[in-house]
């Protein structure tokens, strides 16, 4: 009897694996190790609608318990894997229980960066939100020391309940990883107009608050892999089919590193539900014989008060940035350039010019700076 396919890790990427085997016409058996309680669930409304009391927590799994049963996918929950023996195709769990796989499809995750602070909270996992949700009902000053994605949106959303709320980074300015210097200034802006206190270059103790939050990014967890013997450069190294160098097995989602010819190849590690989705698609279909090199492009999203920003490609290394529009009728995009070629866009409330930006970049197609810069150009007509 096969051993089938097991999927470690109970999130977004797990949850998508088994379930594109199952459409892709998989037959043999799926299990998923999930190191959380409940069935894998989303992610996103954690730092949004959950902590506004917009969504209930009961109500964010992706598929209920039952989904698993009806499609013959093992759901084993409270599981942390140990070890994994490649010789022998073996997943060891902290528990000493085993299970042999002829495909193992690695989508661990990522924790995150923990700070020396007293009594700090985190937002990751269901149970940090609940807490957090929690909290911010009795809280009258919150603080948050982080000014990426995670730290902005709970900003918003601590605001948007008549918290005090101030923001601290030591980086230059908010989101630098991620968007230019113009897209960070537009919500610097926003948050200061909204009442929400930023502080950038902030290298001191922020001072006290009755909650702390901690946003300062993630760590893939690759402990399984690296023990294994597989190569870890910030994330598990894969090629372009998301295969490690053990052709048994693949890495997926926040834990893999993989080729990106949105990034001219290099490697990337990238946090999305999209990509997450989207690999555990490609790695479905290579595990049931239809493999191709994985190449979606890349995108994003954030909310934070009434400002909806999406993100397509990978802006890194731009040389030049084009703004479509004004940033004054809070309706506009900022396109990344280099060497004269379109590498990414961040569209602030232009859902259709968004995806647009994805078409263009999926297809390749050539567009100047001139022509982004020109509101007369119809970017749909250019497909």
């Amino acid at each position: 009897m096969s051993a089938g396919v097991v999927i470690v890790g109970g999130g977004q990427a797990g949850y998508q694996t088994a379930a594109s085997l199952r459409s892709e016409g998989y037959t043999e058996p799926i299990a998923i190790l999930g190191d959380e309680a409940g069935v894998p669930y989303q992610r996103p409304p954690l730092s949004k609608a959950l902590l506004l009391g917009k969504q209930d927590p009961d109500r964010l799994a992706l598929r209920p318990a039952n989904w698993y049963a009806d499609r013959a996918v093992q759901w084993i929950p409270d599981t942390r894997v140990h070890s994994i023996d490649r010789s022998t195709r073996t997943v060891l769990a902290e528990s000493g229980a085993r299970f042999p796989y002829d495909y193992l499809v690695l989508a661990t995750g990522a924790r995150n960066r923990t700070l020396n602070t007293p009594g700090a909270l985190y937002l990751r996992t269901l149970r940090e939100g609940v807490a957090l949700q929690e909290r911010l009902q009795q809280a009258s000053n919150v603080t948050v020391i982080g000014g990426g994605f995670i730290g902005l949106e709970v900003a918003a959303a601590a605001r948007a309940l008549g918290k005090t709320v101030a923001v601290y980074d030591t980086g230059p300015r908010v989101m630098a990883r991620a968007v230019c210097p113009e897209v960070s200034q537009y919500f610097e802006h926003t948050h200061a107009a909204q009442g929400v206190s930023i502080h950038t270059n902030f290298s001191a103790t922020p001072p006290p608050a009755d909650l702390t939050l901690v946003g300062i990014g993630v760590i893939p967890n690759t402990d399984p892999a690296e023990m294994s013997g597989l190569a870890v450069a910030n994330g598990i190294v894969t090629d372009s089919y998301l295969r490690t160098a053990d052709p048994s097995i693949f890495a997926i989602g926040d834990c893999a590193s993989y080729p990106n010819p949105f990034a001219a190849g290099g490697m990337v590690r990238l946090e999305s539900v999209q990509n997450a989705v989207d690999q555990a698609l490609c790695v479905a279909r290579a595990i049931v014989g239809k493999p191709a090199p994985y190449r979606a492009v890349p995108w994003f999203w954030t909310e934070q008060f009434d400002i909806r920003m999406q993100m397509a490609g990978i802006g890194t290394g731009a040389d030049r940035i084009v703004l479509r529009g004004s940033t004054s009728n809070r309706k506009f995009s900022a396109v990344y350039f280099k060497s004269g070629r379109l590498i990414a866009a961040d569209s602030i409330n232009q859902p259709a010019e968004h995806l647009a930006f994805r078409k263009l970049l999926d297809a390749g197609t050539p567009l100047t700076p001139e022509q982004v810069g020109d509101l007369s150009t119809d970017l749909k007509s250019l497909l």
